[in-house]
């Protein structure tokens, strides 16, 4: 037998292109089975169409449709209302894998690394044969273009099979068709839930949905405004690897060390830059082209060593309290849940990348109180549908002792069982996934532990609302009881001893005992509307359309003495307050405070305030707050813990 040489090994060496690597290792990128396949395609198209619309100012239109041909075959048509892409660039987006803008971009994005929808084509390409048919308008008076093509996997490039120019009704957009082998048998509900859940975290999109025999349905949009752009940041010091600090350092402009830190990374002034240059004990005018690894490596050892600002969270796009209420209100209307409850944590850091975690409960209604807890988890407005049990999320969830909040759960660990939804969002300029198919996310502490906290409050939320309602319940009960029974009583005395029916005020304020705070909350439809607002202490006026939101907080003095309080009432972070009667103390973007005057017993006060900039329904209960009373004496109200 031949003596195998080193040369006869050289010879078998060749490059593979990432395309090949992904030919073989599909299941890497969510395609390991035909149900899963499925969703993974619907959720790359669905994600490109919400980029495309959002890149341009548009609020988001999208088409989604499966036809289930013979054999497993499905012809997935994802169409949308977005800016169109240039021919030249249809190739390069559809049929190169890693191809993208966002690769490099420090900012919250659904995908960066510009594999998934060309990941579909060659999915589609490997399973059925078929080409991928994509089409595009850019503009309304030009017609469309439609390409078919297949992805050269030696190359990593696409191969154009036709091209042609057509007549398309819509002013612009682009439309995916793509046929893949998937069961829809079992994907089918998945899918639906999919484009639901995607609904709630986007719900400045409308999502219509034709199933294969003809079936529709349409997620409406439940917001008029599109999410706020994030911003390009630099590196932070805290996140940059030593490899990358020394790339950075070759690239760079700048030609002295100091200057290179404030140019190329984020929170990065004059103070930091000189502490982190003193600790490494290096000089500022260092040239960082010529330094040395071992200087590097000191450089990058103080980074450590001196406390920097966390980088701006401008990067950030979370969804906001409001709406995710809102969401979460119009997507389980049938469900009639007793309340929802929403927590949005501030922004954290971990290894240098601004992160921020948001948080939903739904509670009560029809939801089964035997069965455990649904979670939807959510990762920069991109629902997570598998890989539940490794994801962070679920693992923070599991470690809360539910019991103490009122549901069922096991030891106190563990996914806890009663009538609630949860939903978890975090938003991230990286998300740190356990794979490349983006299902779960890693272990991260700092992660952890601020979904621990939102879901907390959320938990003390729940907790203080069945407490308030059933206080408020069982001090009705005996509210009615004594205002039914003592003026019968009152009348049959005062019948017998033909005397006067006598005041019962100063009687029934003794038995009750109680401050009572009641909240009426109404609803204006409004075209326009001059709005007094009176936020962060500056008053102006402004025209204001949609709905005014009128709340009406009733406070009964029922005990024996005059009472004087502060009252605050919570508003929501996007309204915007217009009138208020009484003349409040204080207003900021969080509270209205009143320094209420001397209630005499058996006395009441009106407060009023108005509300700009919210939809009917999402302000539909006071969060009521007292100080300088006993807490014990209120109903209706908790006691103030301070800014």
């Amino acid at each position: 037998m031949a003596k195998i040489t080193a040369h006869d090994l050289a010879k078998k060496q060749k490059e593979i292109s990432v395309a090949a690597f992904f030919e073989r290792n599909k299941h890497i990128l969510g395609f390991g089975n035909q149900t899963r396949a499925l969703i993974t395609s619907v959720k790359e198209g669905v994600d490109n169409a919400l980029d495309a619309c959002e890149e341009a100012d548009i609020l988001p239109d999208i088409y989604v449709e499966i036809k289930n041909h013979e054999d497993g075959e499905c012809r997935l048509i994802v169409e949308d209302n977005g800016p169109g892409i240039v021919r030249n660039q249809i190739p390069h987006i559809f049929g190169r894998l890693l191809y993208g803008s966002r690769f490099h971009a420090i900012l919250q994005s659904r995908g960066q690394q510009g594999i998934g929808i060309s990941a579909v084509v060659l999915y589609g390409q490997l399973t059925t044969g078929k080409h991928a048919k994509i089409s595009s308008k850019i503009e309304e008076d030009r017609p469309a273009v439609v390409a078919e093509l297949v992805i050269d996997t030696n190359k990593n490039r696409a191969e154009v099979i036709g091209r042609d120019t057509v007549h398309w009704d819509k002013p612009q957009g682009t439309r995916v068709e793509i046929s893949i082998m998937a069961d829809y048998k079992r994907g089918k509900k998945y899918v639906y839930e999919y484009l639901q859940s995607t609904s709630i975290v986007n719900p400045h999109a409308q999502i219509t949905y034709r199933e294969p025999d003809g079936t529709e349905h349409i997620f409406e949009r439940t917001s008029e405004v599109l999410p706020r752009k994030p911003v390009e940041i630099k590196p932070h010091p805290y996140g940059v690897e030593l490899g990358t600090l020394i790339k950075m350092a070759k690239y760079t402009k700048a030609r002295q060390l100091n200057s290179f830190l404030k140019s190329e990374f984020s929170s990065m002034g004059d103070r930091t830059t000189n502490a982190a240059i003193e600790k490494a004990g290096l000089e500022k005018t260092l040239n960082p082209k010529n330094m040395t690894r071992d200087e590097f490596f000191s450089l990058h050892k103080a980074f450590k060593k001196v406390k920097i600002m966390a980088p701006s969270t401008d990067c950030l796009s979370p969804i906001g309290e409001t709406l995710i209420k809102r969401s979460l209100k119009h997507k389980t209307k049938e469900i009639s849940p007793e309340f929802i409850i929403t927590a949005s944590r501030p922004p954290s850091v971990y290894s240098g990348q601004p992160f921020q975690i948001e948080a939903g409960l739904v509670y009560g209604g029809n939801l089964p109180k035997e069965e455990t807890v649904k979670i939807l988890r959510f990762a920069n407005r991109v629902p997570l549908l598998y890989q539940q049990g490794g994801c962070i999320i679920t693992q923070a969830i599991s470690s809360i002792d539910w019991r103490r909040y009122g549901l069922t759960q096991t030891s106190g660990k563990g996914i806890p069982s009663g009538p609630a939804i949860f939903l978890a969002h975090i938003s991230s300029t990286l998300i740190p996934f356990t794979s490349e198919s983006k299902e779960a996310i890693a272990d991260v502490s700092e992660i952890e532990n601020e979904i621990k906290l939102a879901f907390r409050e959320c938990a003390r939320k729940v907790q203080h609302h069945i407490h308030k309602e059933v206080k408020r319940v069982k001090t009705r009960e005996k509210f009615d009881l004594i205002t039914k029974i003592l003026p019968e009583i009152a009348k049959k005395s005062a019948h017998m001893l033909d005397k006067p029916v006598p005041a019962l005020d100063a009687i029934i304020t003794k038995i009750m005992d109680v401050v009572w705070i009641e909240d009426l909350i109404e609803y204006e439809k409004i075209e326009r509307h001059p709005v007094q607002t009176t936020l962060i202490g500056e008053t102006s006026e402004e025209q204001q359309g949609g709905t005014i939101t009128k709340s009406r907080i009733m406070v009964v003095n029922y005990k024996r003495n005059p009472q004087k309080f502060n009252l605050y009432a919570i508003i929501p972070e996007d309204a915007v307050v217009g009138e208020v009667n009484p003349k409040p103390s204080k207003v900021t973007n969080n509270f209205i405070k009143w320094n209420l005057d001397t209630i005499p017993p058996a006395n009441k006060i009106d407060v009023t305030f108005e509300l700009a900039g919210l939809e009917k329904g999402d302000f539909d209960e006071n969060d009521l707050y007292t100080e300088n009373i006993n807490p014990a004496y209120v109903i209706g109200a908790d006691k103030w813990e301070g800014d």
